[in-house]
C-alpha cells in the first residue's frame, strides 16, 4: 500500500523527470527566409515556387518549420534599400537575392544575415565578392559565365540568320552587371566581325526611344540583356520585334515560351534548386563565405518555331537539332 506522502513524492518525482525530459528534447525552430528582387511581384505574391519546393524536399516545410518573406521592387531601383531594410527588420535567418542590384543592396543592409545570391552576372567584376572560391563575409551564391554566354548567344543568333551583320543590343544601362554583359557582347561582336548598335535604357519610357532608334537604323537582329527592368518590359520588345520582323535572342527560356524567338542560358529553376542546397548548408552551420560561388553546369537552347514563322524565318536544321526545347 502507498501512503499519501509517498504518492505525492512519487508523483512529484515523475513530473520533474517528465519536465526534464521535455526540456532535453530539441524544439524544432521555424526558419525565416527572406527573398529580395528588383523584379515584379507575382500574382500570388509568393516567393518562387522552385525555391520553396526545393527547400521543402530538404525538410523546410512552409507552415511547419519555414516562413517566407518576399519583397519585389517592381523594377524601381530606388525602392530596393527600403525593402532590404524591411527584411533585416523582420529578423530573417537568411536572404535569397535575385539580380545584381538586389544583391549589392542586401550586402549594404546587413553584414551578419547570410545572403545567397542568384543571377548576378560576374560577381567579381562587379565587386560583389573578391573571389569565387572563397567569397568571404556573409554571402555566396550562383553566377554564370557571362563572357562565354554572350559570345555563344551571338553565335547562335548569327547561325539562325547567316547573313546578319548588324545587331542591336538592348540593356539596362543603370545596372553595372548588365553593362558589363553588354561590353562582353561588344567583344564577341569584334571577334565575329559584326557591328553593334547600343540601346541602353534606364526607365520604361526609354524603350520607345530605343524602338525609334531601330526604326531609323534597322538591325538585322536584336539581343535583349535581361534584368528586372528589361524583363518587366519584355512583351513590348516581343511585340516590336515581331511587328518589324526582327529576330531576337533572349536569355531565359520562359521568354521563348511567351513569344520570343530564341534564348540560351541556364534554367532559373535550376539556380533556385542550387540556392536551396546552399540555404540548407548554411542553416546546418556552414559559413556562407566559405561556400564557393557556383556556376551553372548546363545551359539550354530554346527555339520558338511559331515566332520564326511570323518573322518569315526558317531555322537552319543543324540549329534545330541542337535545341533543348522547340516550341511549335
Amino acid at each position: 500500500m502507498t501512503d499519501r506522502r509517498t504518492f505525492i513524492g512519487l508523483t512529484a518525482g515523475s513530473l520533474l523527470a517528465t519536465s526534464r525530459l521535455a526540456n532535453a528534447q530539441p524544439v524544432q525552430r521555424t526558419w525565416r527566409i527572406g527573398y529580395l528582387t528588383g523584379g515584379a511581384r507575382p500574382p500570388d505574391g509568393a516567393v518562387p515556387a522552385a525555391l520553396r519546393k526545393a527547400l521543402g524536399e530538404l525538410g523546410y516545410v512552409e507552415g511547419r518549420n519555414a516562413e517566407y518573406f518576399g519583397r519585389w521592387a517592381e523594377a524601381k531601383r530606388d525602392r530596393i534599400p527600403a525593402l532590404a531594410a524591411e527584411l533585416v527588420g523582420l529578423n530573417v535567418d537568411l536572404i535569397v537575392t535575385f539580380g545584381f542590384a538586389s544583391s549589392i543592396v542586401a550586402t549594404r543592409a546587413t553584414a551578419t544575415i547570410p545572403i545567397v545570391f542568384i543571377g548576378t552576372a560576374d560577381p567579381v567584376a562587379t565587386g560583389l565578392v573578391t573571389s569565387l572560391a572563397r567569397p568571404g563575409g556573409n554571402l555566396t551564391g550562383f553566377s554564370d559565365q557571362s563572357d562565354q554566354l554572350s559570345a555563344k548567344r551571338l553565335e547562335f543568333l548569327k547561325e539562325a540568320i547567316p547573313g546578319a551583320a548588324h545587331f542591336a543590343v538592348l540593356w539596362n544601362a543603370d545596372d553595372l552587371a548588365m553593362t558589363l554583359r553588354y561590353r562582353e557582347i561588344e567583344r564577341a561582336a569584334n571577334a565575329l566581325r559584326v557591328t553593334i548598335q547600343p540601346l541602353g535604357v534606364r526607365e520604361p519610357d526609354d524603350f520607345e526611344v530605343a524602338f525609334a532608334a531601330m526604326d531609323r537604323q534597322r538591325p538585322d537582329a536584336l539581343m535583349l540583356v535581361t534584368d528586372a527592368l528589361t524583363n518587366l518590359n519584355r512583351k513590348r520588345v516581343f511585340e516590336y520585334a515581331t511587328a518589324h520582323r526582327i529576330p531576337a535572342m533572349y536569355e531565359r527560356g520562359e521568354m521563348v515560351r511567351e513569344g520570343g524567338l530564341m534564348s540560351y542560358g541556364p534554367d532559373v529553376d535550376d539556380l533556385m534548386r542550387g540556392a536551396a542546397i546552399y540555404v540548407d548548408r548554411i542553416f546546418k552551420g556552414t559559413k556562407p563565405g566559405d561556400l564557393p560561388v557556383e556556376q551553372p553546369t548546363r545551359y539550354f537552347l530554346w527555339l520558338n518555331l511559331g515566332t520564326a514563322k511570323a518573322l518569315g524565318l526558317t531555322i537552319p536544321p543543324p540549329l534545330l537539332l541542337r535545341a533543348d526545347e522547340v516550341i511549335p
